[in-house]
């Protein structure tokens, strides 16, 4: 009799993971999955990105995969991102509120901030407050290019140190991007071994790895495994270290500062906070601690791992280092500085940093999203709550939208006149409402640092480093293998000396 029973259990079981890898009528295509696991076994855990577009291939640009008993669609191609995230923009926007990176942001916490906030009144209110913030102290004015080139001052003193000798640059772009969205976020100039910014860049990184790899994988897919003293609780405690760190910057903020007169965005955060009823606002000190951090995680992977992936491509293509370092000459002329409105008159320059941008892929899934209604997408139907991951690596180097998709090449940002021009698929910074909001910010520090960079010194491959490794590190954002780089002087510059 009790066999009996447990052999009925078992078969209830089966028959309900079954029933869970079924995917409904006119949802989209995807792969048979297998129960508990879904079609987690479909990938390569240390980088996805290929198996993503192989399945595209057989399935369309609108397909599904199931992470145990959790339904993905996966977008590919700019005309079903276009339509999903642009057109169809309110009822794609809504982010997933059960995966590990919600629960490592909310552990021991109260706030989403702004990237895992769903869309919602609290997302627009805190948006909105960000975007005028960011313009308030500076953003697209001359006192923020004053913030970045006082701060590449100090990548130009550390690259002085080590002309004529090899020089790894892993941490150096990562300090200068940290400074620079730190002095917005916390008013603060750290000095790149200061213990906060040390302590911050090492969880950034390691936390990006993490939330996209195989262990963030095993966590969202298998249930019960969340409660398992397994590798992946470091990214709790990096994040709940830095956490704390921001709350302590909070309470200094909440002493010293002068009513009505911000000195960064924690001030004018706080000062809101005082303005408007609790009743009528989402603001709250959890609130602003957990967007500070999600500003600081944004402002300084992206770019560091942009700059590190521009050096990489830029020192294995000579010819293109030098064209860009003839036309810098040509404008700046005996000029000091660069200034962000010379982006204008060098067409080159921009077609390269934007190059370096669309092969750098630096945030090749964007931002899990999550439909807020019952919707269709070209033809499917697709429930309220799905999860949805919009392939942005995919429109990146989708063909019939580039000249050159798989292969490195300024033309692709060039037209038949030499001018620069910005294809429709250039999306690094994703599409509609949920746009990067530091968009901004990054573009002018890229500009400013390869210009500024590029004008002083030569970059080259050290001669005993072997053959250089492509092959991108996956995680939420993408970096470049390890590598190091030879410095030296240019020739205008021996002369000055």
């Amino acid at each position: 009799m009790f066999g009996s029973v447990v052999l009925f259990c078992l078969v209830l079981c089966l028959l309900w993971l079954l029933q869970r890898t079924r995917r409904g009528r006119n949802f989209p295509p995807g792969p048979r999955a297998i129960p508990v696991f879904g079609n987690l076994l479909e990938f390569n855990a240390q980088n996805p990105i290929p198996d993503l577009d192989r399945l595209a291939r057989r399935y369309g640009n609108v397909y599904s995969l199931l992470f145990g008993g959790q339904k993905v669609v996966i977008l590919s191609g700019y005309e079903a991102l276009k339509e999903a995230l642009v057109n169809k923009a309110a009822d794609f926007s809504g982010r997933p509120d059960d995966l590990m990176v919600n629960d490592v942001v909310q552990w021991k916490a109260e706030a989403l901030g702004l990237s895992l906030q769903s869309y919602n009144r609290q997302w627009r209110e805190l948006r909105r407050f960000g975007l005028s913030t960011l313009k308030n102290f500076g953003l697209g004015k001359k006192s923020m290019e004053e913030r970045i080139l006082r701060e590449i001052q100090r990548l130009e003193k550390i690259l002085e140190d080590g002309v004529g000798s090899v020089v790894n640059p892993q941490s150096l772009f990562h300090n200068f991007a940290s400074n620079v969205i730190s002095q917005v976020v916390f008013g603060s100039e750290y000095d790149h071994n200061h213990g906060f910014i040390k302590m911050s860049i090492a969880g950034i990184r390691e936390n990006s790895k993490i939330l996209n790899g195989p262990w963030a994988m095993i966590y969202d897919t298998i249930p019960g495994v969340k409660y398992l003293p397994l590798p992946f609780r470091k990214a709790f405690t990096n994040f709940e270290d830095i956490r704390l760190k921001t709350l302590e910057l909070v309470s200094e903020h909440q002493k010293t500062k002068v009513k009505g007169e911000p000195r960064d965005l924690m001030d004018s955060y706080l000062d809101d906070m005082e303005k408007v009823c609790v009743c009528v606002s989402s603001f709250s000190e959890a609130q602003l601690c957990a967007f500070a951090q999600d500003l600081h995680f944004a402002g300084t992977d992206t770019t560091s791992n942009t700059l590190l992936t521009s050096l990489l491509y830029l020192m294995t293509r000579p010819h293109i280092q030098e064209r860009c370092q003839q036309e810098i000459d040509l404008v700046l002329k005996d000029r000091d500085e660069a200034s962000y409105e010379d982006r204008h008159q060098m067409p080159y320059m921009q077609a390269v940093i934007h190059e370096c941008q669309r092969v750098s892929n630096t945030v090749p899934l964007s931002v899990m999203h999550a439909t807020t209604k019952d919707t269709e997408l070209m033809g499917y139907s697709i429930p309220k709550g799905t999860v949805v991951i919009p392939n942005l690596a995919s429109v990146l180097c989708e063909e019939g939208q580039w000249k050159f998709p798989h292969e490195f090449n300024p033309q692709n940002f060039l037209d038949d006149q030499g001018e620069f021009v910005k294809p429709q698929a250039f999306v690094p910074f994703s599409l509609g409402p949920r746009v990067c909001l530091g968009e901004g910010l990054a573009r002018m520090e890229l500009f400013l640092v390869l210009v500024t960079l590029l004008r002083r010194f030569q970059f080259l491959w050290p001669k005993d480093a072997g053959e250089p490794d492509f092959r991108p590190v996956f995680g939420i954002t993408i970096s470049p293998q390890p590598f190091n780089l030879e410095v030296r002087f240019r020739e205008r510059e021996r002369e000055r000396a």
